[in-house]
């Protein structure tokens, strides 16, 4: 029990004592005083129930933080042991630092040409690495020209491509047009077969080939009624076909011409005749004269090279070659 309690209490005592020897008024005093120390009693009763309270949760606290002290110690122990079983490590790897150290300092010490060898040896590939690098660089630069060169190529394949196409279009025409001439002077020409006249198609172009029997007499250059007739059947043919030059060649045999007063050589005869014959399909005034020439070849493109009488017969001969315009295929040609 405090101490302040117990005094109030022996002090109550002493006034109900001496209650009986005091007056009234005095009685009153010590009773005022009396309640208000119960009054104080009270309350000292009811702090002392909350320092209760206080002291039971200080006390918990206590226990919570002293368990908390223990766990720390424990963990500062563990801590404690980690660090020196870290330090031990850490001396050990000194060691075999130092150890290493040692080894590498001997080694470096003992293998100094060694290492230099070493160092060249790598100085080297170093410098064959980089002359590779310049190698490869010029080759790539090399090849970006090369493909540079190849797209090129490509495009002007694709270019020649195109006109080869377009060259192979005018050729098929060319063709076309060439059997489709051979017909029409073949029909014209059918009743004169017999006589010394073939038609026929070489090279790309219609040759009408016409014996010397059916043109002229031998030694002359004025033409036959019976030419006349076929090579104005001919001349019609070459009217409607306006896209087609002619080409008229005198030929002879191997025979000299014994000159006269109008021939002098067969060089002359053949001239002659092929000029005879243009001429006549002149006639026909459908016919320009720009798309004709006349040619004399002498006896040196035989059909035969024989002496023979048949050999020499079938060579004197005059040729009239028919050729398609190839304007167009010029013009191709000319661009390339």
């Amino acid at each position: 029990m405090p101490f302040k309690i117990k005094s109030y209490i022996l002090f109550l005592l002493f006034l109900l004592t001496f209650s009986a020897c005091v007056p009234t008024k005095q009685f009153e005093d010590l009773q005022l005083k009396n309640n208000k120390c119960e009054e104080e009693l009270e309350m000292t009763r009811e702090d002392n129930k909350n320092l209760g309270v206080t002291n039971t949760e200080l006390k918990s606290k206590l226990d919570i933080l002293t368990n908390r002290i223990q766990d720390l110690s424990k963990d500062s122990l563990e801590r404690e042991n980690k660090l020196k079983t870290i330090d031990i490590k850490y001396d050990k790897l000194n060691r075999q630092y130092a150890d290493l150290q040692q080894a590498q300092d001997q080694l470096l010490t003992g293998n100094i040409s060694e290492t230099k060898k070493i160092l060249q040896e790598i100085q080297a590939t170093q410098a064959a690495i980089i002359e590779k690098e310049d190698r490869l660089r010029q080759l790539e630069d090399n090849l970006r020209a090369d493909q540079s060169k190849l797209s090129q190529y490509k495009r002007e394949l694709e270019e020649t491509n195109s006109r080869l196409l377009e060259l192979e279009n005018i050729l098929h025409k060319k063709d076309s047009v060439v059997n489709a001439l051979k017909d029409k002077v073949s029909n014209a020409l059918m009743g004169f077969a017999d006589m010394g006249l073939a038609v026929e198609m070489k090279n790309g172009k219609v040759y009408v080939s016409l014996d010397e029997q059916l043109l002229f007499k031998s030694g002359s250059f004025v033409v036959d009624p019976k030419g006349v007739s076929a090579l104005k059947k001919l001349a019609d043919v070459l009217a409607a076909n306006k896209d087609i030059n002619i080409m008229v060649e005198g030929h002879t045999d191997d025979v000299p011409y014994i000159a006269s007063e109008s021939i002098k050589d067969n060089w002359d005869l053949s001239v002659k005749r092929a000029t005879a014959i243009v001429r006549i399909l002149l006639e026909n005034n459908k016919i320009e004269g720009s798309r004709i020439i006349a040619a004399g070849r002498s006896k040196y493109m035989p059909v035969i090279d024989s002496k023979a009488p048949d050999a020499r017969k079938k060579n004197r001969r005059t040729e009239i070659i028919l050729t398609p315009k190839l304007d167009e295929l010029f013009q191709i040609l000319e661009s390339n």
